[in-house]
């Protein structure tokens, strides 16, 4: 038994295929997200799948932004209350007309709070499963990106998700307005900590963002120390945010992200009293996919 998953997200594309102990026996990584790959999803799949040398006897799970509204198929987010160990339960099916091949679909999971707050995570649900798989079937994780998640397990099941846009955030200011002239210096890891420093004085964001442009017209600040300046600032805010939903969890808090990722969120928790223990993304998620691997539903 072997099986191929695919985190399809809206840019790229990851393709792993493990064996029947879960071991990783090939990999391939391209441009080929939803964006790139709509309308023809079926055919780059295929394409993706003849690269590798993928034969028909090898089930595809999918998941990620391939499954929105604007991907291949919409699968419908499932309620939080749905335990992650369930997932092979709900997986939908799509096919490629030409060749006939199928490709199961992984839904993302909705919470809403009595308080009619309504957050959503796809794509991460397969990162969750994979850290459950590996053994951490309660606790507060962290999943930073350009939406950066923050989920609550409680004997693998979702008691919370929070998201906060802090990469998307950050991509826009130094793409346009005000600060984006002043956004392409090195990483300064001195004024990374001095706008984390900021973040926790609670200013309002909107006022302390516009702070870092008074800082530099006014010379308090080298124009070079505004990328790391802000990249602090948001992190630092959203770790803040945090604070408020994990309590005395906070020691607790797991960390699903590549390496450069998580030293920015780790450098920052420390300062904010935050440890975060990391969790390779590549590893949790062929956890996810060894997990699956004997829950497969009939072809």
């Amino acid at each position: 038994m072997r099986l191929l998953g695919i985190d399809w997200g809206t840019s790229n594309r990851r393709a792993y295929l493990v064996g029947p102990d879960g071991a990783c026996l090939d990999s391939r990584s391209d441009d080929q997200g939803m964006l790139a790959a709509r309308p023809d999803f079926g055919p780059s799949l295929v394409a993706l799948l003849a690269g590798m040398g993928i034969g028909a006897d090898v089930p595809v799970v999918a998941s990620g932004m391939i499954g929105s509204a604007q991907g291949w198929k919409e699968t419908p987010y499932l309620d939080a209350s749905v335990p992650l160990e369930d997932l092979p339960r709900h997986l939908v099916r799509v096919r490629d007309e030409a060749s006939g091949r199928a490709c199961l679909l992984v839904p993302g999971y909705r919470e809403q709070g009595s308080d009619g707050r309504v957050d959503v995570i796809r794509g991460e649900e397969m990162q969750l499963l994979g850290a459950l798989a590996m053994g951490r079937r309660d606790g507060w994780f962290v999943l930073p990106g350009t939406h950066s998640k923050w989920v609550r397990l409680e004997g693998g099941v979702i008691r919370h998700i929070s998201t906060f846009m802090t990469g998307e955030f950050f991509a826009t200011l130094g793409k346009q307005g005000t600060l984006a002239p002043l956004m392409d210096g090195p990483d300064v890891d001195a004024a990374f900590d001095a706008g984390v420093a900021e973040a926790r004085r609670r200013a309002l964001l909107t006022n302390a963002l516009f702070g870092v442009r008074a800082r530099v017209v006014t010379g308090a600040m080298p124009a070079a120390h505004t990328r790391s300046f802000v990249s602090g600032l948001l992190i630092g805010a959203e770790l803040l945010a945090a604070l408020d939903l994990t309590g005395d969890a906070r020691g607790e808090v797991v960390s699903i992200a590549a390496p450069r990722l998580h030293g920015y969120y780790a450098r920052a928790g420390g300062q904010l009293g935050i440890a975060l223990a990391p969790l390779d993304p590549d590893a949790v998620y062929r956890a996810a996919l060894g997990f699956f691997l004997d829950r497969m539903p009939p072809p």
